[in-house]
């Protein structure tokens, strides 16, 4: 499209000549609109806009130079060339300084006028290429599905793509001029990073860091960065930025973690299994000797020594139960047996483990919540689902010892149901959240670290998925997902009659 070029001069039989000047000129492809005082040019300029403002200094109703910020104002990509006949080297200041492209005196030839124009026109069209260069840039910062960060030389934010926004929870304007290493890098991997990009800034070499992110909830994850830096006056001069390409690693490492976990678990399975037959005979000895303590305790006259003795035998047929659960947790973690396939409704296997516990929840002063709904089928095994619930009832029973409400869920849409249990208890830290399946990790001090590690492997057979939801103030909720069942229509034969009392 031709450039538009606005000429705006009270002096009407010059402006016409220069229309002519400039649209019979062969370097310019050029359409003119002419105005005579400075009203009707800015009316021009915002209805029309233009591309090249010539503007004589000297109107009837206004200055050149006061008219340069409200045409700016209308156009903001043209530029504006001042005419006058007669000027200061002050004047010549001003108008630059206020935003004019060029200063022509009068009388000029014809070909300065067209030189100028055209010198406009020029880096009108590299303003907007430029503009367009970065929006497209801005896009591809904004589209990629990567964390884009970029770093001055002092490690402050100077960009901030929205994917990293979204996991930080900092938002892309807010993080800007921030130190991110300071502010967002776990603190154990800070001196990694700044090792590695301080060598970025010093030298040629791109470098690859792994470090842990914290996410808007607290919680690490676990990202490699590729940093590269962007150099400023040629080769030799000082990196001004630091631009980093993130990949958040956090589940291929947790599948790692759980891959070698497996692996690990099965050279154990044989081992487990020796051991289990080894450890069993004797605490099923201990037991029926222990019962037959129990007894003989039974027949002593003196209660003085008879109660004592008997409060001991139980803690230690106590402590005899707590080692066989164990046992029992460990050779369904290291060797389980394959789930059977069966229609499962969630909302009465969370019935009846509920009911199983209402001691349990009496004797916590826990309340329960029940939110049950029907319809609630899953494909899987009832005895391990049943073991899935039992276990997160009683970790929700451990974090509330002095009572609390536990809140007891089974839902699901057309494609999955879900059963959840949620305490009120003090929540679980962001920064183990992503290690609480882990075998044998526990907080507890008489915990064994197997109970949501059997809760993920039983999961993990039902094609399935766990989903923790933990906060301090609400404390935690943990909801099993699984595909939902759908029974197969059943076809009836083709010229079988329908059922009985069936409508047409």
């Amino acid at each position: 499209m031709p450039a538009r070029i606005l000429i705006v001069d009270d002096n009407t039989s010059l402006a016409g000549n220069l229309r002519e000047v400039l649209e019979g000129a062969r370097e310019l492809d050029v359409e003119v609109a002419l105005a005579p005082d400075g009203k009707q040019g800015l009316a021009a300029a915002r209805r029309d806009g233009f591309d090249v403002a010539v503007v004589d200094v000297k109107l009837p109703d206004a200055s050149g130079l006061e008219l340069i910020a409200p045409l700016r104002a209308a156009a903001p990509h043209g530029e504006i060339v001042l005419v006058t006949g007669f000027a200061t080297v002050d004047a010549a200041m001003a108008a630059l300084r206020a935003g004019a492209f060029a200063f022509i005196l009068k009388s000029f030839r014809p070909e300065e006028l067209i030189s100028t124009v055209a010198q406009a026109i020029e880096k009108i069209s590299l303003k907007r290429e430029r503009e367009e260069l970065e929006r497209r840039y801005r896009a591809i910062i904004d589209a990629a599905d990567v964390l884009i960060l970029g770093l001055n030389a002092g490690g402050s934010v100077a960009l901030f793509n929205p994917r990293l926004s979204a996991l930080t929870g900092v938002s892309c304007d807010a993080a800007l001029g921030m130190a991110f290493c300071e502010a967002l890098v776990d603190e154990p991997d800070q001196r990694r990073f700044n090792q590695s990009f301080l060598s970025v800034v010093e030298g040629d070499a791109a470098a690859e860091v792994e470090v842990g992110v914290r996410d808007a909830v607290g919680a690490i994850r676990r990202v490699r960065w590729h940093l590269s830096g962007v150099r400023g006056g040629g080769r030799g001069g000082r990196t001004d930025l630091v631009y980093g390409i993130g990949i958040d690693v956090t589940e291929r490492r947790a599948l790692e973690r759980r891959a070698a976990d497996a692996e690990a678990l099965n050279a154990m399975a044989p081992l487990a299994l020796g051991l289990a037959h080894e450890i069993r005979n004797p605490l099923n000895a201990a037991v029926l000797e222990l019962h037959l303590l129990s007894r003989g305790i039974d027949r002593l006259s003196d209660e003085a020594i008879r109660e004592p003795m008997k409060r001991r035998v139980g803690i230690v047929e106590a402590e005899i139960a707590r080692l066989g659960r164990l046992l029992g947790e460990f050779l369904e973690l290291a060797r389980p047996r394959a789930p059977h396939r069966e229609p499962v409704d969630l909302a009465r296997v969370v019935r009846d483990v509920l009911d199983l516990e209402e001691e349990a929840f009496a004797s916590h002063h826990v309340e329960v919540v029940r939110d049950l709904a029907d319809d609630c089928f899953a494909l899987g095994d009832v005895e391990k689902l049943k073991q899935v619930v039992l276990n997160l009832v009683v970790n929700a029973l451990d974090v509330m010892p002095d009572g609390g409400v536990l809140r007891a869920c089974a839902s699901g849409d057309a494609h999955e149901v879900w059963l959840s249990i949620g305490d009120t208890g003090p929540g679980i830290a962001p920064t183990i959240l992503a290690e609480i399946f882990d075998p044998f990790f526990t907080t507890k001090a008489a915990g064994t670290g197997l109970g949501l590690a059997i809760v993920r492997k039983i999961v993990d057979q039902h094609a399935g998925r766990v989903d923790v939801d933990a906060h301090a103030a609400d404390g935690t909720t943990v909801r099993v997902r699984l595909p939902r069942f759908v029974p197969e229509p059943v076809e009836r034969p083709i010229g079988s009659s329908p059922p009985r009392g069936a409508g047409a």
